[in-house]
C-alpha cells in the first residue's frame, strides 16, 4: 500500500524531491510498525484506522514541492505573467501550434505549473503513443523540445489526463486575481508568485488551497475555470 501511494505521489512532481519522499516513507513506516505491534498483543483491541489520509499527504507534498520550485523561480525577474491574459493566451496558442500536435487533441498529464517570471511547466500525453508522456517548458516566449518522462507500471496515465480543450491558460489569471484580492485583506499574506493545477480521476484541482497570514489562515478553493468556489477561515 505505502509503495503504491508513494509511487503515485512521485508522479505529481516534475522535479525530484528526495527529502519529501523520505518523509512520506517514514510516515507510512511508522504507521505500519504500530499496526504490527498491535497485532502481536495476546488479546489485541480492535485496531483503529492508522492509515494516514492519502489526500492530505498528497496536498502536503504538493505544497512543499511548490515552495521549492517557487523559491527557484523567485531568483529570476518577475514580470506579472500570472495576470497577463494576453501572454497566457499566446503561450497556449503556441502550444497548440507545436508541429507534433498538428490536427491532434492535446491532453495534459498530471500537472500544469505557471510562474510569475513567465515560465510554464507541463506534461503532455505523447502525440503518437498514448502510453508515453513528455515534459515541456515555456520560457522566453517559446516552448522547449519534448523531454521523455519515465513512468511506472503503477501510474494511472488514463486517469491523470484532461483535454486542453476543457481548460484554458487564462484561468490562471482569473484565479490569481481572486487570490491576490483576498490576500490583500489578510495581514501578512503574500500575493501569488505561482499557481498550478493537478489532475486526479480526470478532474482538475487548482492550487494553492490556502492563504497564510501572520495571524490567520484561510482555505480557498477554485472551480475548473478559475472562479472562486469557497473561501473560509480555518
Amino acid at each position: 500500500m505505502k509503495k503504491i501511494i508513494i509511487l503515485l505521489i512521485s508522479g505529481l512532481l516534475l522535479v525530484s524531491c528526495e527529502q519529501v519522499s523520505k518523509s512520506i516513507d517514514e510516515t507510512f513506516h511508522t504507521k505500519d510498525t504500530l499496526v504490527h505491534k498491535e497485532a502481536e498483543k495476546p488479546n489485541p483491541e480492535p485496531l483503529k484506522n492508522t492509515q494516514p489520509d492519502v489526500q492530505q499527504i498528497i496536498n502536503t507534498v504538493l505544497e512543499k514541492h511548490t515552495t521549492v520550485l517557487r523559491q527557484h523561480h523567485l531568483q529570476g525577474r518577475e514580470i506579472d505573467f500570472l495576470t497577463d491574459t494576453n501572454a497566457l493566451k499566446n503561450a497556449e496558442a503556441a502550444l497548440r501550434k507545436l508541429p507534433q500536435y498538428a490536427g491532434k487533441e492535446i491532453f495534459i498529464y498530471s500537472t500544469l505549473y505557471f510562474y510569475n517570471d513567465g515560465t510554464i511547466n507541463v506534461m503532455l500525453q505523447h502525440p503518437e503513443n498514448p502510453k508515453y508522456v513528455d515534459a515541456y517548458e515555456f520560457r522566453d516566449n517559446k516552448w522547449s523540445d519534448p523531454k521523455p518522462v519515465q513512468l511506472s507500471v503503477h501510474d494511472d496515465v488514463k486517469g491523470r489526463l484532461v483535454s486542453l480543450n476543457k481548460t484554458s491558460f487564462v484561468n490562471a489569471a482569473k484565479l490569481t486575481d481572486i487570490y491576490n484580492k483576498k490576500a490583500q485583506e489578510i495581514e501578512g499574506a503574500q500575493p501569488l508568485s505561482s499557481t498550478y493545477l493537478t489532475i486526479w480521476n480526470n478532474q482538475i484541482r487548482w492550487y494553492p488551497i490556502t492563504i497564510n497570514g501572520s495571524r490567520e489562515k484561510y482555505s480557498i478553493q477554485f472551480n475548473d475555470d478559475g472562479s472562486l468556489k469557497s473561501f473560509e477561515q480555518d
